[in-house]
């Protein structure tokens, strides 16, 4: 069943505890540090019910409508499908909410199709990730995720040492009803705005770390959670920070103190090699990060329509070596979005009965995307040059006459109205050097983790058999010569 906005934000007010330092936000739709951005995933809800956007983001189930990100492709069509509704939501939000509703209900989504992957120990973990699947689409969830131990606890040996406690999240004890869990995990972008968090393992575990391999889902406002937040971009106002305004997602670690999860929430215990094979052995992390290559075409449809603009209001566009700029932005636009439709046109029959994006032209992406934003938001940077700072501190002194007077005055050039610059620098400064901007370059260089987790997976997935052959081919085709 498809939630509104509205609904999404009264499931808000649940007393979750979100600090920001040592303030405590119970509602995060009223505190100014986080409504605008609880407003703008009410926004995503409304427009799967808008019934220009039903079809492209919802399919029906079990005789209600659902969100397409739920949808279990069997057809190249239906990865099409999916394709469209990420790209509608990721448009709505010009590529800047990474952690999305789709996004981590793609992975979840990616597993459902591959069930017998969660096999193990006896327990029903098989039937538990089938029953979450069908919880998220039915009640429509929005899922965060915290899949990486803090960067402190991937050295054990120092806490050893002093007799401390490795502060990762791992099971303390557990009983008939269930886990219960301790400790900290990274990192939980968008969590205040989730309905419920997915804590597993993405990077690999040692033999002995076993008590730290599970896999679980608990709701925000479970008892004994929180979530620290760091230091939010609080905007003054929408005109001069726009992008902060609207589409700070918020990142937070995530602390656990003795929170209860019951067995049908676990979906991976006491495996330390299955904690991180589930990701892989199903198309989860294929369909998770299909969603992000999508996202970042949008942000990057977003800087190349900036960089034209700017190139417009310097009056540079007519210049033929900022021409060839453009050309090359538009031909790197052109390139992702090729990639991302190769995904489709390339997709794997994979698990039995089902498609998956072909894997080999996500991670690549992928991994085009992690190189590619600095020097994409340089162009930026350069096109823009001292532009940015010439600019009025605010626009309220478009409030004064007096100031509004000057400033139309001496702001305008012949390419434009003085308002009509200073709207487009400040967007262009929110995206590429405000706190905002520093914490999107930031972002997009470690979305998937470090470049060499990002290259590792090509690695795996590259058909190095193939590749032999095709060289070992060439080689077997001639002779070396005789004595």
């Amino acid at each position: 069943m498809l939630r509104s906005g509205a609904e999404h934000l009264e499931r808000l007010k649940d007393g979750r505890a979100v600090y920001v330092g040592s303030e405590r936000i119970d509602d995060v739709t009223a505190h100014p540090y986080f409504q605008n951005a609880a407003r703008t995933v009410a926004a995503i809800y409304d427009l799967k019910r808008d019934p220009k956007w039903r079809d492209a983001l919802s399919y029906e189930a079990e005789g209600e409508r659902c969100s397409i990100y739920y949808l279990l492709p069997r057809t190249a069509g239906d990865l099409r499908r999916r394709m469209k509704g990420h790209k509608a939501i990721a448009d709505l939000t010009y590529g800047l909410f990474g952690r999305s509703p789709d996004h981590v209900a793609s992975f979840v989504a990616g597993m459902a199709t591959n069930p017998s992957a969660f096999s193990a120990g006896g327990r029903a973990y098989e039937e538990n990730i089938a029953a979450y699947y069908r919880h998220m689409r039915k009640n429509d969830i929005y899922a965060s995720y915290a899949v990486v131990p803090p960067q402190a606890a991937r050295n054990p040996e120092f806490y050893e040492k002093r007799n401390l406690p490795v502060p990762t999240l791992q099971v303390v004890r557990e009983d008939d009803a269930g886990v219960v869990i301790s400790g900290m995990k990274m990192l939980a972008t968008a969590a205040a705005y989730a309905d419920e968090i997915w804590i597993g393992n993405l990077i690999p575990l040692a033999p002995d770390q076993i008590k730290q391999a599970v896999t679980c889902a608990v709701p925000v406002n479970s008892p004994g959670l929180s979530l620290w937040s760091r230091q939010p971009f609080f905007a003054r106002n929408e005109f001069d920070s726009p992008l902060a305004w609207r589409f700070d997602e918020s990142d937070c670690m995530v602390i656990a103190e003795n929170v209860r999860v019951p067995w049908e929430r676990v979906f991976v215990m006491d495996d330390a090699v299955r904690a991180r094979e589930i990701y892989i052995k199903t198309p989860g992390h294929a369909f998770g990060n299909h969603q992000s290559n999508v996202r970042f075409w949008s942000k990057l449809r977003l800087i190349v329509g900036l960089a034209s603009r700017l190139a417009e209001a310097n009056g540079a566009d007519q210049i033929p070596a900022v021409r060839e700029l453009l050309g090359r932005l538009a031909a790197l636009e052109a390139t992702l979005a090729g990639m991302i439709h190769g995904q489709i046109e390339a997709a794997e029959s994979w698990p039995e009965g089902f498609m998956c994006f072909n894997r080999r032209m996500m991670y690549a992406a992928l991994n085009w995307c992690t190189e590619m934003y600095s020097s994409l938001v340089d162009v930026l940077r350069d096109l823009s040059g001292g532009g940015v700072f010439q600019m009025p501190a605010s626009g309220n002194v478009l409030a004064d006459p007096d100031l509004k007077r000057l400033f139309e005055a001496y702001w305008q050039t012949p390419q434009g109205a003085a308002l009509d610059r200073l709207k487009l620098f400040k967007l262009v400064w929110d995206l590429v050097g405000s706190e905002f901007a520093g914490r999107q370059l930031q972002y997009e260089k470690f979305y998937a983790g470090a470049s060499f987790i990002v290259r590792n997976h090509n690695y795996r997935e590259a058909p190095w058999d193939e590749f032999h052959a095709y060289a070992d081919d060439l080689l077997k085709s001639y002779a070396a010569p005789e004595a």
